[in-house]
């Protein structure tokens, strides 16, 4: 269902993360990203960015919709895919501490990037290889 990248499932994913995308707040470098996750449960949690004056205080999209998705009772193991979009030309991947967070909840996580144009699949593993995870703490 989610090995396609123009699969009619990824549809209600796109439409969440565009819709959160508009919400973004992003005065200072205004590049605007909106993000969807869909949890195990059918859930649609959608998140987007939002800047700080302070910089490093930034939150990303992939982060902001994963700590909606906990509050909402998301456990390790309950993700399924996981959306990000952006309205520039190069499709723009999660950065690497949301690569990091979303590992947490689903190594192999389908990951679709998509701007108005074009939509790239792949899977976090491959965007995270050799990811530090619980196993590493035993």
């Amino acid at each position: 269902m989610f090995d396609d990248p123009q699969s009619p499932a990824w549809t209600p994913l796109l439409n969440a993360a565009w819709k959160a995308r508009d919400h973004a707040h992003a005065p200072y470098s205004h590049f605007l990203v909106g993000a969807a996750l869909l949890t195990a449960s059918g859930e649609v949690v959608a998140g987007c960015n939002v800047e700080n004056a302070a910089y490093p205080l930034a939150l990303c999209a992939e982060r902001g919709a994963l700590s909606a998705a906990v509050a909402s009772g998301l456990r390790p193991g309950g993700l399924v895919a996981v959306v990000v979009v952006t309205d520039v030309e190069a499709l723009t991947p999660p950065c690497g501490a949301c690569r990091q967070a979303l590992v947490e909840f689903a190594g192999t996580l389908p990951v679709l990037l998509a701007n108005r144009r074009t939509r790239e699949l792949h899977r976090l593993e491959d965007l995270l290889p050799h990811s530090f995870t619980s196993g590493h703490l035993r």
